[in-house]
């Protein structure tokens, strides 16, 4: 059993400092982790890779060649990807099963994780491969400065929850740089009918039906929670870790062989 994390969220969210700042607390702890890059535009990141996009594909290269753009040169370097799963992930993938533990460094491009299917794709590979996956999506704290970026935010999550089709935390990044973090809390956990009455004096009244299901939405699918993390708190950064785990049940299982094993040694 492997496990790993598929880290998404918008561009600027600071997914790229999320794994570096969790590869550094967990080489502190003694725990290995290995980093995947993903984001096929990518040049230089402040983490130790184990593998990278660019060897099969780059950006800068379909752009040059295809004549294509940023946004549509990123889905077809996806595109590429999902057609080599079987090939150039396959074999890669083969060095890290039993227990290991893998942070996948995602692209930013909203759509590869609302609405096309190649990062689904990519999770049904790693599940096939006996890898227990948790989505982790990044949304940037300073968005969170009133209820309708707050519902925005939740919308976005929650379109990668139901297309990925994986546990998932979310997580507000970059608290360190909040001014007014009470603002924030206010956010954190709310009630629906604190949201539905904030979002209702922001918005025309005869929008109140659609708000109404909006946060019926959000509150029937428990996507109301955010744990905040601040970078420079180990124990922040450890609490946001240990949440992850627990969705993947990391550990567990190499509870259960300690114990099976020691059922066979009083045998």
């Amino acid at each position: 059993m492997g496990y790993a994390q598929l880290v998404i969220g918008p561009a600027g969210s600071g997914k790229s400092t999320y794994c570096s700042s969790l590869y550094q607390h967990c080489e502190t702890l003694g725990r290995s982790i290995h980093i995947v890059n993903l984001d096929p535009a990518a040049e230089n990141f402040n983490y130790p890779v184990v593998m990278y996009i660019r060897e099969l594909i780059s950006l800068d290269d379909v752009m040059e060649e295809l004549g294509l753009g940023p946004n549509g040169g990123l889905i077809y370097c996806m595109e590429h990807l999902e057609e080599n799963l079987d090939e150039w992930l396959a074999e890669e993938l083969d060095y890290y099963l039993d227990d290991d533990y893998l942070v996948f460094d995602c692209p930013g491009q909203i759509e590869l994780f609302s609405h096309v299917p190649m990062l689904r794709n990519f999770v049904e590979h790693l599940k096939r491969k006996n890898f227990n996956v948790c989505g982790v999506y990044l949304l940037d704290s300073q968005f969170i400065a009133d209820v309708t970026k707050f519902v925005s935010g939740c919308m976005a999550s929650l379109s990668a929850m139901v297309q990925l089709e994986l546990p998932h935390v979310n997580i507000l990044s970059k608290m360190d740089l909040v001014t007014s973090k009470r603002d924030v809390e206010n956010y954190l956990d709310p009630e629906p009918r604190f949201l539905l009455s904030e979002l209702n004096e922001w918005i025309a009244p005869w929008f109140k039906k659609l708000n109404k299901s909006l946060i019926e939405q959000v509150d029937e699918y428990s996507m109301v929670s955010f744990i905040p993390i601040n970078l420079r708190r180990k124990s922040s950064i450890q609490y946001a870790l240990a949440q992850i785990d627990n969705c993947i049940q990391y550990g567990e299982d190499a509870d259960m062989r300690d114990f099976d094993a020691d059922n066979d040694d009083d045998a």
